[in-house]
Order: C-alpha cells, then structure tokens, then sequence
C-alpha cells in the first residue's frame, strides 16, 4: 500500500493506492472516531473537524478537515494498528 499526505486548504488529504480496502480506510476512520485507536494524541483529535473517506478499493482517499499539519497525520498514519494489518 502507497500512502501520500498532501495539506490542503481545509486540512490534510491522505492518497492510499495498491493493496488497501476501503472498508479497511473506514474502520480506521471509525476506531478514530470512537476514541478506540492510539494512533493520534487527544490533541490531534480534537483538531480535526471532519474526516471522510471516498473512492474505491485500490484508490481510497481521506481528507481530514482542521488546523492539523501535514507531519501530524504522517506520524498517526505509521502507529495505526489498522494499516499495519495487526487490526485491533
């Protein structure tokens, strides 16, 4: 799996391209939503506005609204359980 991080004007947009599932983009979303993931700080979280997946599997994308930097989402991005394939 590919990921890109790009900073747009509202926030952070996440590309996941090769192997990945958009249900799997979904339940990360989910678990982050729910405060059932470790990935992020609490201050993090609570920067972020939105969060919503859209495309299909193979082309997955994540925009996250808020003030959140680019480097923020990187470093959550490589302590997800849910990309690492050890699923919580």
């Amino acid at each position: 799996m590919n990921k890109n991080v790009f900073k747009t004007n509202d926030g952070v947009k996440i590309s996941f391209t090769g192997e990945v599932e958009k249900q799997n983009i979904v339940k990360m979303v989910e678990n982050c939503a729910t405060g059932q993931c470790d990935c992020m700080s609490d201050e993090t979280k609570k920067k972020i506005t939105n969060m919503q997946v859209s495309g299909k599997d193979g082309d997955v994308a994540l925009d996250l609204s808020g003030e959140i930097s680019k480097e923020e989402i990187e470093a959550a991005l490589a302590q997800s359980k849910v990309l690492s394939d050890t699923c919580c």
